[in-house]
């Protein structure tokens, strides 16, 4: 079973935000950038891997209630967007990776 956890021992990507639960389930890898598709495609619990660092990506994260972003290919959030994220209680990692590496690797974690 694929879980926060397991991302938080992949070396390829550094954790950001509080786990408040690192048992979460990830139902699978969802790649977007175009947060209107995300808005209506992410699924939940999925793991959305993502460049789109703004505050709006968190909103778009609480409404389809993903397990956690990755912020690919070095994207970072800005301070008041990470804080915010920490509210929320929106797990949130970064990766130097592109964003199909990315989701490729947490693909291949589950096995």
């Amino acid at each position: 079973m694929l879980t926060i956890n397991t991302i938080i021992s992949c070396k390829d990507f550094t954790l950001i935000t509080p786990v408040p639960n690192p048992d979460r389930e990830i139902s699978k890898p969802f790649c977007c950038d175009l947060l209107s598709i995300a808005m209506g495609k992410a699924c939940e619990n999925a793991c959305w891997v993502t460049v789109m660092a703004n505050v709006n990506t968190l909103a778009v994260a609480t409404l389809t209630d993903v397990s956690c972003i990755i912020l690919a290919e070095g994207a970072q959030f800005d301070e008041a967007t990470l804080q915010k994220a920490i509210t929320e209680e929106i797990v949130v990692f970064t990766t130097p990776l592109p964003v199909f590496d990315a989701a490729l690797k947490v693909h291949e974690s589950a096995d």
